[in-house]
């Protein structure tokens, strides 16, 4: 499959992706490899992996606990120390075998470390493939509120092997698809009704799609590495969707929702905003936002999560001069950037999502 050219990287696959892997490692000559492993991809992943490289240099494993309750700065700071402990120096480079959190994660310990050493992202989930290790974002989080700490900075290679696909259960292949549905809906009628009809659990027409969904991230990203317009338009579901997911983590009484099930929430959310502020069809909206919850299991919100929830978007990151600012949308592949909503419309989405539901 041909490499996509992406800024200052290029995202490679399959068995030509570990030949352009390893001629970076060749060319490169790091004084230590780090790989960056959760304890399910030290499990799953780590040994197929490494039978693909071929190097001289000492290799090293570091490995943290898995989940998005350990994306953070405590975590960061058990890598560095392992780093440290091991003498990594400046010409040491991370390898980021994991889903979003150890690519998310391991690039900004990477960016972090000795003001900057090499980092290079192999994902091994459908979210971390299509979303989480292309673009250049890397972070933790802020106790429950997402990616709040970070900075954009690129990978020396970004490598997606779907064979590791494999080791993942129908619920993270189903998280991951929530991103793949999201760029159909910011892009093009046409991939929207391609990705929609899908099925996310056959890896070998999977294949092309994640490498059209990278390309449509990709160009984006181009237009705008820092996202100051375009970009936002990535955030499609995910101003309410990250507040959803926040809350569910934080709560003692809810069930932890994965990243994918809380944005395809936000996007049925933001469909409804949708056609209340811009010029989406009332029609259109019902028939996307139906589309979107076949793929998903229904969740329940009471008054008190709806609140909780609206409080939590005063963190968003695309919020300024303290206003909550929605990505909606015309129509598919027509995108509208720094829309407010009042509250009452925000509660009258999770209403219209109720609704939905008993359809």
């Amino acid at each position: 499959m041909e490499a996509i050219q992406a800024k200052d990287y290029q995202v490679v696959f399959g068995e030509n992706g570990y030949s352009n892997l390893n001629a970076i490692l060749k060319e490169k000559n790091y004084s230590i490899l780090f790989v960056l492993v959760d304890s399910n991809t030290h499990e799953h992943c780590l040994a197929p992996f490494l039978q693909n490289i071929v190097t001289q240099t000492t290799i090293e494993i570091i490995e943290i606990d898995p989940g998005e309750e350990f994306k953070n700065l405590e975590t960061c700071e058990g890598v560095w120390n392992v780093l440290s402990e091991l003498n990594a120096d400046r010409n040491s480079a991370l390898i980021n075998l994991g889903g979003g959190v150890v690519t998310d994660l391991g690039g900004f310990v990477a960016c972090c470390f000795k003001r900057g050493i090499d980092f290079i992202n192999i994902p091994t989930t459908l979210l971390a493939m299509v979303d989480a290790s292309v673009g250049g974002k890397t972070g933790v989080d802020l106790g429950p509120l997402k990616n709040q700490i970070g900075i954009i900075s690129n990978p020396e290679l970004v490598l997606v092997d779907t064979h590791f696909l494999g080791t993942l259960s129908v619920e993270e292949l189903r998280s991951g698809y929530a991103e793949m549905l999201k760029h159909g809906l910011i892009s093009s009628e046409a991939y929207w009704n391609t990705v929609k009809q899908a099925k996310y659990t056959d890896f070998e027409s999977l294949a092309e799609l994640i490498r059209q969904s990278i390309a449509i991230k990709n160009e984006v990203v181009l237009e705008d590495p820092f996202e100051k317009n375009r970009r936002k338009s990535l955030n499609y579901g995910h101003t309410l969707g990250h507040a959803i997911e926040s809350y569910f983590m934080e709560s003692d009484q809810k069930e932890r929702l994965l990243h994918g099930e809380a944005i395809a929430i936000g996007m049925i959310l933001a469909n409804y905003l949708s056609s209340e502020l811009c010029s989406l069809p009332k029609s259109e909206c019902d028939v996307i936002s139906q589309a979107i919850l076949a793929f998903y299991p229904s969740v329940e919100f009471t008054e008190k999560d709806i609140e909780s929830i609206i409080t939590l978007l005063k963190y968003d990151k695309k919020n300024s001069h303290g206003k909550v600012l929605f990505v909606l949308l015309n129509r598919i592949g027509e995108v509208v950037l720094n829309q407010e909503a009042s509250n009452e419309l925000i509660y009258n989405a999770f209403e219209y999502y109720k609704k939905l539901k008993k359809n």
